[in-house]
């Protein structure tokens, strides 16, 4: 055999051993779709997949919790009792944060965020309060938003206690009829905060 034909034929040996090389390491990384299908599929499952109720608490809660804010916000100007105040400036505080994340969670799902239709004026067809337990009609908001001192308080606080029961019954049916983790933890908060924040509102209303 002469220099060059061995010269060849190690050239052709080197290029199938590297090929073959090849092969092997794309079928190890999911050269045929399962390995990394598989791996991303596992990660999905573990973090826990969604439902409609997911969707439905999550859309449905962002515009209650919309409702909640721009009532809190009303209580810095309209409030006389420094009570009020700083229980309105605590549940800005909780509920704010909380628009964000479902609003993440939605996005994630390929969802629409609902719009955000606080703080405009009445009569543009955007009360919800006879779909969405506890919230308050225009015209509820309207009467607050001209209150002032002692009258504000009790307004802000009955509404809240009010706005607050229906948030704890939607959460309730999140925790039942929910799938995905995060979501139904967020609902076990809201169940415990505003239980306590409705006790509380109600002693500062008088009531027992």
């Amino acid at each position: 055999m002469t220099a060059q034909r061995r010269f060849v034929r190690r050239t052709v040996l080197a290029v199938t051993a590297s090929v073959a090389a090849l092969t092997l390491a794309a079928c190890g990384n999911g050269g045929d779709g399962k390995a990394s299908g598989g791996t991303a599929t596992a990660s999905a499952t573990k973090a826990g997949g969604h439902n409609a109720a997911d969707v439905s608490f999550s859309k449905d809660m962002i515009q209650h919790h919309r409702q909640a804010v721009e009532m809190a916000g009303l209580a810095a100007g309209h409030a006389s009792s420094a009570q009020v105040k700083s229980l309105a400036t605590k549940i800005e505080g909780a509920q704010a944060p909380e628009i964000k994340t479902m609003s993440g969670w939605l996005t994630s799902w390929g969802e629409q965020v609902p719009e955000d239709m606080s703080g405009m004026d009445s009569g543009m067809g955007h009360d919800m309060s006879s779909s969405t337990p506890g919230m308050m009609s225009d015209a509820d908001m309207g009467k607050l938003e001209k209150a002032s001192g002692a009258d504000f308080d009790t307004m802000f606080l009955t509404m809240m206690v009010e706005h607050h029961e229906g948030a704890v019954d939607m959460a309730k049916t999140e925790k039942a009829d929910g799938s995905y983790a995060p979501a139904t933890a967020l609902a076990a908060g809201v169940i415990t905060a505003q239980s306590a924040e409705i006790k509380q509102m109600n002693k500062m209303l008088g009531k027992s």
